[in-house]
């Protein structure tokens, strides 16, 4: 199944994940202008009034450029929805995306089926994130337009399975839309997605390191000089699984080696966003596959860094299966 005509303007197979606090307007503007989907939480927005000033100004850049550069307009940009019952803004925030009839919507944490009737009233795509095969099938039934799969690696709320693995279940029984998540930094590693089912890759810890994004100077640095080894699995801070830096963790003084189990239904998205992510604002979601990130660049930058790398990587095996 080819992929929508949202995505012909994409110059490189990807989607910018969105980035819990660190993604904002100047990171999804200067991915989407790079020829990458850029994408941010609706709940980064607060007070929720200023995801209406958030979605202006990505809006209003993306059409001046497409104006001063016909040749290679911008990606268009996603909204990403935390779709979990205690997220009292929801509905509120679904308003303000079909006011400005947000092209892509990616959904979180529990398929629901009027989301995606409201998105699709407007013309807009919805791409739902999962962590197996199961909540895939759930998806597709209520209604969604495409898959993000979020393999074992992928930073914040991930799953434990292979890429491989989830890529292979989900693929024979859906031919839509799919971008894979997990440990994906390189271009060789976009171009491996792809060889394996993907349409797309979805990447996100690699711009947390981006000039443009939202995060200190000190997280920054940590994806800088961190690897595989630096992730640490734990449900603690948010009530679902997810990847972590170790060094955020000790900072917090905790030994990251036995950190206890949360409650999973004590998980609570109310207000404006997860009250305990708030109370560990200083915790930092990372994915596996930083070991490729050795500076911070500006997202332009990373994009075409990525470009050269995914080029490279497909003449190399263009050499092989020829």
């Amino acid at each position: 199944m080819a992929l929508p005509a949202l995505f012909d303007n994409l110059r490189l197979p990807v989607i910018g994940s969105p980035l819990f606090i660190i993604s904002g307007p100047e990171l999804v503007i200067a991915q989407c202008k790079a020829g990458i989907v850029g994408s941010f939480p609706a709940l980064n927005a607060r007070p929720q009034s200023q995801l209406d000033e958030w979605i202006h100004q990505i809006t209003e850049a993306l059409a001046a450029h497409d104006r001063d550069h016909p040749d290679q307009p911008a990606a268009p940009f996603a909204v990403n929805q935390i779709v979990h019952r205690s997220n009292n803004r929801l509905e509120e925030d679904m308003v303000t995306c079909a006011k400005w009839k947000v092209p892509l919507m990616i959904t979180s944490l529990g398929a629901r089926e009027e989301i995606n009737v409201a998105a699709h009233e407007w013309g807009g795509i919805v791409l739902h994130d999962v962590i197996n095969d199961r909540y895939a099938h759930k998806a597709i039934e209520k209604g969604a337009d495409g898959l993000i799969p979020v393999a074992a690696g992928a930073g914040g709320h991930a799953g434990t399975t292979s890429p491989f693995a989830l890529i292979q279940e989900i693929r024979t029984w859906y031919d839509g839309p799919v971008a894979l998540s997990g440990s994906i930094a390189s271009g060789a590693a976009i171009l491996s997605a792809q060889a394996m089912g993907a349409d797309l890759a979805y990447i996100g810890s690699a711009f947390i390191a981006a000039k443009e994004a939202r995060a200190s100077d000190d997280y920054k640095q940590g994806v800088v000089d961190g690897k595989a080894a630096d992730i640490v699995y734990s449900n603690l801070f948010t009530g679902v699984h997810g990847n972590y830096l170790k060094k955020s963790i000790e900072n917090a003084g905790l030994d990251p080696n036995n950190l206890p189990e949360s409650d999973p239904s004590k998980m609570n998205f109310g207000s404006g966003g997860n009250t305990k992510a708030k109370a560990w604002k200083d915790i930092w979601g990372c994915g596996q596959g930083i070991g490729n990130i050795d500076e911070v660049l500006s997202a332009g930058d990373l994009v075409a860094k990525f470009r050269k790398e995914y080029e490279t990587a497909h003449a190399r095996m263009a050499k092989i299966v020829s």
